[in-house]
């Protein structure tokens, strides 16, 4: 139980890199829940369809999903910069509706982003007769929790940050993508 325990942490520390990244550029009540859900959903998921998918499949996609994960991750920096850089104010001028909506898609993606290696840790833990459903529930409770940290030190940073959060914000997913290509997380 200790090294499915050390496993979680392990896949959790890039939701909490990218949650402390989604903090600093602000968030609300909603976009907590939000995270916390979708991190969570996408943590818990990708290691059952893992196990389900099979050998073939997560075995050659283990190999190149830091890179596919890392890619989406810094797409999604690099879009979060080009709307800041583009609009400063867009906090005050666009729809919270439309915003909440943008959000909610750019969280998916960055939730596929950081859960896609974890197709390869389903079929891994399911070689070693770990009860898969206890797996889930534990990879996927330690990430939503990693994620909502992450969120709250982001939240704090971001008062010091002032208008440039969402610039930050990106800059750090953009970080996040980078050291999980190369390996480090």
């Amino acid at each position: 139980m200790l090294a499915l325990l050390l496993v979680a942490v392990s896949l959790g520390l890039s939701n909490f890199a990218a949650a402390v990244g989604i903090g600093i550029s602000g968030i609300d009540a909603p976009t907590r829940l939000r995270v916390g859900m979708i991190f969570g959903l996408f943590e818990t998921a990708m290691p059952i369809l893992g196990l389900l998918l099979g050998r073939s499949l997560a075995g050659s996609l283990g190999r190149t999903a830091h890179w596919i994960g890392a890619a989406l991750l810094i797409a999604t920096g690099l879009y979060a910069v080009i709307q800041a850089i583009g609009s400063p104010d867009s906090k005050d001028a666009t729809d919270p509706a439309a915003q909440g909506g943008q959000r909610t898609g750019r969280l998916l993606v960055t939730g596929l982003a950081l859960s896609i290696d974890n197709l390869a840790v389903g079929f891994a833990l399911g070689t070693f007769h770990v009860n898969l459903v206890i797996a889930a529930v534990l990879i996927g409770t330690v990430s939503m929790a990693m994620s909502l940290l992450g969120l709250e030190l982001g939240n704090r940073l971001s008062a010091k940050t002032g208008d440039r959060g969402e610039l930050l914000g990106g800059l750090v997913l953009i970080g996040v993508g980078i050291t999980i290509a190369t390996g480090v997380l």
